[in-house]
């Protein structure tokens, strides 16, 4: 039951990570270049100030920064360029079906193949979610953007399977937003001159990195080693659902029936391929 509790928790976090990005970058408040720049610095300093509270030290030079920050980098790049071209939905599809796609394969081809029921149920909850975030009208996609939104999701990928072998959550986390987030400014930064962030565009930014960002990934990093790649790709499509219903409930979005009856094929595949059954 804790195990379940923290993992809806930090299904929760991510999706006020979409909440918050759209309050920032729909309202004028801020660019997705300086949103996505101040959301790492912010995640950067609210984490190691806690390691330091803790008595604790960044582990900079560890190799699993190779991985751990490189993934994030290319995660926190490709999602913020991307969405200039993409629709938001149509990009979380993307991202979150290449996440499932790309740790269902890794974990195949390391031994750990899924079960049917595994398949199964990550199968319904991807078609309802596709339901849910397809396009209505005609289709565009950029194939720059949705080039970009499939290298977000291998490196969202990549940081989830990483974070299983992290020793120390809270530590390891806060090592990867601080060496993440010279690269990500770097990348952004280049591709963009832009630079437009009001006081609430800042305050936004701070609230996702420090809170929803930092604590949610280091949360993530600590429930990691209890749960399947599996599992943890598949609980993952529930975020996009989560973030939808949040935009209904706090920015007065409209629930409609197409999105209750995606929302319940997603949640029962998660729980077709989650739960296990007790043998009679």
């Amino acid at each position: 039951m804790r195990l379940f509790l923290l993992s809806a928790l930090t299904m929760c976090a991510f999706a006020a990570n979409s909440i918050l990005n759209r309050l920032a970058i729909e309202s004028g408040a801020a660019d997705p270049a300086g949103f996505a720049v101040m959301r790492v610095l912010a995640g950067a300093v609210v984490l190691a100030v806690l390691v330091f509270l803790r008595g604790g030290h960044l582990p900079l030079r560890n190799t699993r920064r190779i991985a751990g920050a490189g993934s994030l980098s290319l995660y926190m790049i490709g999602f913020s360029i991307a969405y200039l071209t993409l629709d938001a939905g149509l990009g979380a599809l993307i991202l979150f079906g290449v996440v499932q796609i790309t740790m269902f394969a890794v974990t195949s081809v390391t031994g750990t193949t899924p079960g049917t029921r595994q398949i199964a149920g990550a199968a319904i909850a991807l078609g309802g979610l596709a339901w849910v975030l397809w396009p209505s009208g005609e289709l565009r996609v950029d194939p720059v953007g949705a080039a970009l939104m499939t290298a977000a999701g291998v490196g969202w990928a990549i940081y989830s399977l990483v974070g299983r072998s992290e020793p120390d959550a809270l530590a390891g986390t806060a090592a990867n937003f601080v060496v993440a987030l010279p690269v990500t400014a770097l990348a952004l930064w280049s591709g963009s001159t832009d630079w437009h962030m009001t006081a609430n565009g800042y305050l936004l930014a701070a609230l996702s990195g420090g809170v929803t960002s930092g604590m949610g990934y280091a949360l993530w990093y600590r429930v990691l080693p209890q749960l399947a790649p599996t599992t943890a790709a598949v609980v993952q499509l529930s975020v996009p659902i989560i973030a939808i219903v949040g935009g209904v409930i706090l920015l007065g979005e409209t629930a409609s029936v197409r999105l209750i009856l995606g929302a319940t094929l997603v949640l029962g595949g998660i729980a077709l391929a989650v739960l296990k059954l007790k043998p009679r």
